[in-house]
């Protein structure tokens, strides 16, 4: 039994919600509040990382479900309530890699590219316009001409310095911060030496046009690098660009691996006597699911057409199934008049006769009628007078008694 759900909340799923479900939870926030993206959001960004550590993790789940967020915090797992960076945790997901690896490259950029399920299906291009940085060419990501440069004073060219403070006597603590005078960059640059197309900064955003080439069988969630495609900063490796692909909702079809899933709704005469419908597919053809006389369709019925599912990943010749999944709707009441039904009796199976005691008169039946109901109408009624019946009131009728002699 859960005992907290915070962090089920935070990622808005439930409790009993799958690894996958996890993921696109996460994928989604984790884009939506991105501090590159929402600058003002980065508590937002971190709680929804805590949330999917702990619950993407089977063993910190399980203790969470049992202890609540202070179990993860006394350390149950034997790693302490020490949570993991939330842009650690945002490379390794869209497989950015670690910091360490982050801090010897440039940013990647993360994209999310909205899909229909023709795109899976078809297979399609789209293009995508994206900002980055880009190293500045007229100055070669210098800032200012050759030799201009001068190292920063302050912090002697490592971009940080180090502020002591005494916390109580014979207690310091040191603190780093970005050096104010170059702003991180370790070298000064006079104003009349700087780059006039930079402004001193090395880099200049800019913007690229990318074709995003959607293979046949590609699955909601799915990633596309573009490896050497990202921010660029002088001395580091470019990072990469990472689309993200968002499928939406079809109106007919639903994805379930390599099947598609879809509903179809049968008339009564149709479920009993055969029927024909057509079915569009997603690539423009037209199947003519056929049921034959004598085959009977009851409602939940499912039924398949072998290799008419979504085509598999790099094997696109290859296909899962088509699930249909029927209904079937009854007539209207009092469709036929009395004496057709009689007629129409013929032709069904015979109806069961139902036991009766031999030694009961027809005078002692009980004749009872068939009403429409309203189940959730009288639970909230039940609901509603149990909530308001205090221990006064209970007193007042006596409680439970016992009849006696």
């Amino acid at each position: 039994m859960v005992k907290e759900t915070g962090f089920y909340d935070i990622l808005g799923v439930k409790c009993n919600a799958t690894p996958d479900e996890l993921k696109r939870a996460y994928r989604k926030l984790a884009l939506k509040y991105h501090p590159d993206k929402n600058p003002t959001e980065g508590e937002k960004f971190k709680q929804i990382s805590q949330a999917y550590e702990v619950l993407s993790d089977a063993q910190k789940r399980e203790l969470y479900d049992r202890g609540g967020e202070k179990a993860i915090k006394e350390g149950g797992t034997g790693g302490g309530g020490n949570f993991a960076s939330p842009m650690d945790i945002f490379d390794l997901f869209f497989g950015g890699g670690s910091r360490m690896h982050r801090e010897r490259r440039g940013k990647n950029i993360v994209h999310q590219i909205s899909v229909t399920l023709d795109d899976l299906y078809n297979g399609a291009t789209k293009k995508l316009s994206v900002q980055k940085n880009a190293i500045c060419e007229r100055c070669e990501g210098r800032g200012s001409r050759k030799g201009a440069a001068q190292m920063c004073m302050s912090c002697h060219g490592t971009g940080m310095q180090v502020h002591v403070r005494q916390l109580a006597p014979g207690m310091v603590q040191q603190v780093s911060t970005v050096c104010h005078s170059c702003q991180g960059q370790g070298q000064r640059i006079s104003q009349k030496d700087r780059c006039k197309t930079c402004v001193g900064r090395k880099i200049l955003r800019q913007k690229k046009i990318l074709e995003v080439h959607i293979d046949k069988g590609m699955r909601d969630g799915q990633k596309l690098v573009f490896h050497g495609e990202g921010d660029q900063e002088p001395g580091l490796e470019p990072g990469d660009i990472v689309i993200v692909l968002d499928q939406r909702e079809h109106l007919l079809f639903t994805r379930r691996g390599e099947d598609l899933v879809m509903s179809m709704e049968l008339q009564l005469v149709e479920a009993l006597c055969g029927f024909q419908k057509a079915v569009q597919t997603l690539d423009n053809r037209t199947l003519l699911v056929t049921s034959h006389p004598g085959e009977l369709i009851k409602p939940g019925d499912t039924k398949c057409v072998v290799n008419e599912g979504m085509p598999m990943h790099r094997r696109p010749f290859e296909k899962g199934r088509l699930i249909i999944q029927f209904s079937v709707v009854f007539p209207q009441a009092n469709f036929l008049p009395k004496h057709k039904l009689k007629e129409l009796e013929r032709y069904l199976p015979e109806k069961m006769d139902a036991e009766q005691p031999e030694s009961m008169d027809d005078d002692l039946y009980i004749y009872a009628d068939l009403e429409d109901c309203d189940l959730e109408t009288r639970k909230r009624y039940t609901h509603h007078q149990h909530y308001y019946m205090d221990d006064d009131d209970y007193a007042s009728t006596g409680g439970v008694q016992c009849q006696t002699s």
